[in-house]
Order: structure tokens, then C-alpha cells, then sequence
């Protein structure tokens, strides 16, 4: 086995425990959307609303594919329509009790509703209900915490394992497999891997390539599982590093920390992002940074729920998931948060990796090799 290769016990996937009073929760709250917007019936086709609705089933084949299943809402129950070849794995390992499932051949349409359940009936799809479903998933349920801080500490935990093992003469490559293998090992999907070496330290989004790390490095894993993704960024560094390079560092943080004052309760996420403007030149950023990348927003079963811009209205509430991910020039922090009652609380934490307290949080360093 080469360094990169598992040498610690895999972490292993927990079986997904769905909570009954957690999916009553959730039904409730998709009648309440039909009743105010005066509709008898939704059909949910994204993988985001099926996996929050479902309870973290696994609805998909492709990692970049759509959903194989779509699921209409009535006042009178929960119809699931999924093709002939994914029916009967789905009703054995997936699909909750209590969600009538229909079969279609594999060719067939999963949107066309009458083919499979009958005339007379309309539902509205859900882009036409987007922002009120998105809302009723913002706070996490008790059951899904659960499952969602284990799924970031593993992602800490797993970036952790594979940084402290890299050298300057590893390659991103590398280091994307070693992220993948333990991914995958502990149950979910690596739907972001990206790393970036000295050189390539510019870009923000750095697709792995065969270059060295050199002197300091970035990796990023978005992992999936029981329908929630976690969002994690961390830095390692093979020398002392400049004086330019760790002011650089604290002021970024300092602007998270910001960031991390306006995410209150009632908040829209408008306000928060008119923060992270103001903020890039409080700590001596320029002006135009936060144009340069995506500013992070809420998380939890996409991995932006939405992305903040000043044309989200969406108000704040408690126990609602955060990635927050600001970035200057050869500088980015990122951890996926919770708003809880006592204020923000970093999930995807591993008490291995060194931390500095800003503003009273504990927030990652640069790993120093």
C-alpha cells in the first residue's frame, strides 16, 4: 500500500435511522405549502427536495444525472414513480414507509402523472413552489442534525487524515484520490474534490492536476450523504510561510467572523451579503473580491440552499446549516455551521486539526507541516 492508501480503520456508513415524527414534520409542512397556494398536489423532481422529503433516500444513479424518481404530494398520501429496473431496490433499501410506490417502464415519463396514477389530476410542479419548500427545509429536524454532524466531522476528520500525510512532492491528484477513497469508505459521494498546490494557488475553483503541492496547499470535499452535503476547506503548509501570506489568513477569517455576526435570526440573506461586501474592505481586501467568488449562503441538502447574492429574500431561522466561504487572493476559510440557539457552531470539526479563536469561535489554521 503506498502513504495514500488507508492505513486507519475505514469509517464505516451508519445506517440511516429515519425519524417517523421527523417525516410527519415534513409532510405537514408540504400540505400547509398546497393549502396556502390554493393546490391540491405537488410533484418533487429535484434531487434536493426528494432527498429532504424522503428522509435522506438515495434517488439517484448518476452522481450528474437526474433523479430516477419523482414524488407527487396529496392531501390523501405520498405516490413515488420510479422506472421498472430501480423499483424494487428502491422499495427494499430507500423509499420510507407509508409512500405508495408506482413502476413505469424505463423508457417512460416520470413527470407525466396521468400515465401512472390517472386523469384529473394537476399538481404543480416544484419550481412554482420553490421558495416556500426551500423554506420549509431550513431549520434541520432533530433527526437530520444527527445525521448531518457526523457527516461533517467525518469530512474534517477525512481532510485531516489526508493532509497530514502530504508532502511538497505530492501531487493533487493524490491527494483527490486519497479524499475520494475515504469519501466513499465512510458512505457518501464526493461531489467536490478540488486541491491546489503552490502554483495553482490563484484559482479558486483548482480541478486536481498531476503538479507537486510545493510549498503550501488547498483542499475542498463536498460530501453527500443521506441527502445533506458538507462543505469544507483546509490549507496545509510546508514551510514557515510569508508575513504577507499569514496576515492574509487573519484577515480573511476576521471576515468570516463578520459574516458570522450578521447570520441572526429573522436576517435575510440579502442582508448578510450587503455584510460580506462591506466586510473584504474593513479588513483590507479590495473592494471587488467578493465578485470574484461565490460568497457561500445556507446548506444542508444542496450545497448552497440558495447561493447568497442581494436577490435572496429568504429570512434566517435557527438551527439552519451554513457554508459561508469567503476568499482573497491565495486565502479562502470554509466550514459547514449551524445557527443554534447559543449562536454559530462550526459542524465539520476535527479537534486534530489546529484552530484559532476569532471573535470566540474556534476556526481552522493553516496545518504547518
Amino acid at each position: 500500500m503506498d502513504r495514500f492508501s488507508m492505513t486507519s480503520p475505514a469509517l464505516i456508513a451508519h445506517p440511516l435511522e429515519r425519524k417517523l415524527e421527523d417525516r410527519a414534520i415534513k409532510r405537514a409542512r408540504v400540505l400547509e405549502i398546497l393549502d396556502a397556494a390554493a393546490r391540491d398536489s405537488v410533484l418533487l423532481t429535484s434531487h434536493t427536495t426528494l432527498s429532504w422529503y424522503l428522509d435522506g433516500s438515495r434517488i439517484g444513479i448518476s452522481l450528474a444525472g437526474d433523479p430516477i424518481a419523482a414524488l407527487l404530494v396529496t392531501h390523501d398520501g405520498d405516490h413515488l414513480v420510479t422506472f421498472n429496473n430501480e423499483a424494487q431496490r428502491l422499495i427494499a433499501e430507500e423509499i420510507p414507509a407509508g409512500v405508495t410506490v408506482h413502476e413505469i417502464p424505463w423508457h417512460g415519463s416520470l413527470s407525466d402523472v396521468a400515465s401512472w396514477l390517472g386523469p384529473g389530476i394537476f399538481p404543480a410542479t416544484e419550481s412554482e413552489l420553490a421558495t416556500p419548500l426551500r423554506l420549509a427545509r431550513r431549520s434541520l429536524l432533530p433527526g437530520e442534525l444527527s445525521r448531518y454532524e457526523l457527516l461533517c466531522r467525518d469530512s474534517a476528520t477525512i481532510l485531516t487524515d489526508v493532509l497530514s500525510q502530504a508532502t511538497p512532492q505530492t501531487t493533487e491528484r493524490q491527494i483527490a484520490a486519497a479524499l475520494a477513497e475515504r469519501v466513499v469508505a465512510a458512505g457518501a459521494d464526493p461531489l467536490v474534490l478540488l486541491t491546489s498546490g503552490a502554483s495553482r494557488a490563484a484559482f479558486r475553483h483548482p480541478l486536481p492536476t498531476d503538479s507537486a503541492l510545493g510549498r503550501r496547499a488547498m483542499a475542498v470535499v463536498c460530501a453527500r450523504r443521506d441527502g445533506m452535503i458538507a462543505n469544507v476547506t483546509r490549507w496545509v503548509r510546508f514551510d514557515d510561510g510569508t508575513s504577507a501570506e499569514r496576515d492574509a489568513e487573519a484577515r480573511i477569517a476576521n471576515v468570516e467572523s463578520d459574516i458570522f455576526d450578521a447570520t441572526v435570526p429573522g436576517a435575510s440573506i440579502a442582508h448578510v451579503f450587503s455584510e460580506i461586501q462591506a466586510a473584504y474592505p474593513r479588513h483590507g481586501f479590495g473592494p471587488d473580491q467578493w465578485q470574484l467568488h461565490h460568497q457561500g449562503g445556507p446548506a444542508g441538502y444542496a450545497g448552497r440552499d440558495p447561493r447568497a447574492t442581494v436577490a435572496v429574500a429568504d429570512t434566517i431561522a435557527l438551527n439552519q446549516p451554513f457554508t459561508w466561504n469567503p476568499s482573497g487572493p491565495g486565502v479562502k476559510i470554509e466550514d459547514t455551521v449551524l445557527l443554534s440557539s447559543e449562536g454559530i457552531r462550526p459542524l465539520s470539526v476535527d479537534h486534530r486539526w489546529p484552530t484559532t479563536k476569532v471573535n470566540g469561535i474556534d476556526r481552522p489554521i493553516t496545518l504547518q507541516r
